[in-house]
């Protein structure tokens, strides 16, 4: 199992990981130094972070919580300082520069690494290696980005050794525990920090989100690329094709014309650099970047949610809106991607 996990994690490898690989020795003495100097000081570090080019999700809004509630614990943010969300967090509190020696330095000397993703560390390959296989011990909290609905494989705690995984819904935390082979003091039914964000909401009852899930085979080009679709030419894949004819569908278009309706397609982060491949005729339907929209905002204006497999619907569902699913390639999905778990599409929303 480890020896598979390991070619599966090298398909992942870029260069900017064989450059933290010297980051990551230089500064194994600092770290002893810097060690030494919190421990006179007596101070309790907590490292923050989401995606390396954001702060819009469950890390920010709980790093802006400590800076607000808990200042006496020292929290820092980690973050591209070229990123759209750097000025937002330097407002709230430390930032470090993600993937820089201070990151390495911090990650070694936290209480606690905190992060929505799982590769929250200054060196994802780097630090896998050093977590899973027991070289240091984890300090690392999963946030998570969504409630976990599928059988997720990568998060199985053999995989990870997470020292805590936060769940925000029972029955999420009833099947983490059961079938992610944690100890059971390392699942804790919390809730996700965002959802305080969705009380109090205002919605636009003429929105609508069409906000798909990823598919990793097309995304990040690994061993199933090839088994399950040909992804060397991104238009003939079926992912594609289906939101193509989607979002220039005659009667949808006329329905949306009709009730004076909009629709908002975001494409998830991971296929985001596809966007500039999707085009449409009607000014009903906007096609939306990450670069000028944050997600939470069309999470809590829109009034309806059209989606696939994606857990944000779950944040509709506690927001109390509804949910329709458009699930074309689910065979596929659950083969190359993610397995089945507990929750049941069918019975759960509309199909």
């Amino acid at each position: 199992m480890a020896k598979k996990n390991i070619l599966h994690e090298l398909n992942y490898l870029k260069w900017r990981d064989i450059y933290q690989i010297f980051v990551f020795l230089i500064s194994l003495p600092f770290s002893l130094i810097y060690k030494i100097i919190i421990k006179i000081n007596k101070k309790e570090i907590w490292l923050v972070c989401e995606d390396k080019n954001e702060a819009r999700d469950n890390g920010y809004c709980f790093f802006k919580y400590l800076n607000e509630n808990q200042k006496q614990i020292t929290s820092y943010y980690a973050i591209n300082y070229r990123c759209k969300d750097y000025e937002k967090v330097k407002k709230i509190g430390r930032t470090v520069k993600y993937g820089s020696l201070k990151h390495w330095i911090l990650y070694f000397n936290c209480k606690y690494n905190i992060s929505t993703q799982k590769a929250g560390k200054p060196g994802a390959a780097i630090c896998y290696v050093l977590e899973v296989y027991n070289i240091i011990k984890s300090k690392f909290i999963f946030l998570q980005h969504g409630i976990t609905i599928n059988k997720s494989k990568w998060l199985f705690y053999e995989n990870t050794k997470m020292r805590l995984f936060i769940c925000g819904a029972k029955p999420e935390y009833e099947y983490v525990k059961k079938y992610f082979g944690y100890p059971e003091e390392n699942v804790k039914y919390l809730g996700l920090s965002r959802f305080d964000d969705y009380h109090d909401i205002q919605v636009d009852k003429k929105q609508i989100l069409l906000i798909p899930s990823w598919r990793e085979w097309i995304a990040s080009k690994n061993e199933y690329s090839k088994k399950y679709e040909n992804t060397s030419d991104f238009t003939k894949t079926e992912y594609f094709q289906k939101y193509q004819e989607l979002i220039n569908n005659k009667e949808l278009n006329e329905f949306l014309e009709s009730n004076d309706l909009t629709i908002y397609f975001y494409p998830h982060r991971n296929m985001q650099k596809y966007i500039s491949y999707f085009n449409t005729s009607s000014n009903r339907i906007k096609i939306v970047s990450n670069k000028n929209s944050e997600i939470r905002d069309l999470l809590i204006k829109s009034a309806v949610m059209i989606t696939d497999f994606s857990s944000v619907g779950i944040d509709f569902a506690y927001m109390k809106k509804p949910v329709i699913y458009y699930q074309f390639d689910e065979k596929r999905f659950r083969e190359a991607q993610y397995g089945e778990g507990y929750f049941d599409y069918r019975k759960a929303g509309l199909r």
